[in-house]
């Protein structure tokens, strides 16, 4: 029996965060891939909100709330500012900012692999991504399952419909 797709897409993200995470590991770095989109915005400029890291990062709205809250208790960031977490002002910590160096490195390394890993498939998996992103963006995952249950239920009400009725 073949996988369905949410069960293949749990598997990726194992086989690929399970990888990264141990990259980390054995850069003796005490960290998280999921915190990697708040590094990257907070690497490119000295700070934002919560609104701007979900935006620039490809977060949701409550992914980048909880991820910065996981950072702050390990000392990788400040908030300070207003009492609206979407107006709070994120920026680096001193720890945070001296871990850049060595996480650009494993980020090159991860980058590296995964143009390896492109260039193995039929077809980049990264583009594919991409092209499933926009395509939900558009319409929705929900909205496709809503309107396969509709065609299913009409399916089922014509085959329990005697000739005549």
């Amino acid at each position: 029996m073949k996988p369905g797709l949410g069960t293949q897409l749990r598997h990726l993200i194992e086989l690929l965060d399970g990888a990264v995470e141990q990259a980390y590991v054995e850069a003796g770095l005490d960290y998280r891939p999921r915190y990697t989109p708040v590094m990257r915005v907070l690497a490119e400029q000295p700070s934002a909100t919560i609104g701007e890291l979900a935006a620039l990062g490809g977060l949701t709205q409550p992914a980048a709330t909880q991820t910065v809250a996981l950072m702050v208790k390990k000392g990788l960031l400040t908030v300070a500012g207003g009492e609206d977490g979407r107006q709070r002002v994120v920026r680096l910590s001193a720890a945070g900012a001296a871990l850049l160096p060595r996480l650009r490195l494993c980020w090159q390394a991860t980058k590296s692999a995964a143009d390896s890993l492109d260039a193995e498939l039929a077809f980049p998996l990264s583009d594919c991504l991409a092209q499933a992103i926009a395509v939900l963006e558009t319409r929705s995952f929900g909205a496709r399952i809503h309107d396969g249950r509709l065609r299913l239920d009409a399916r089922s009400d014509a085959g329990t419909t005697t000739p005549g009725e």
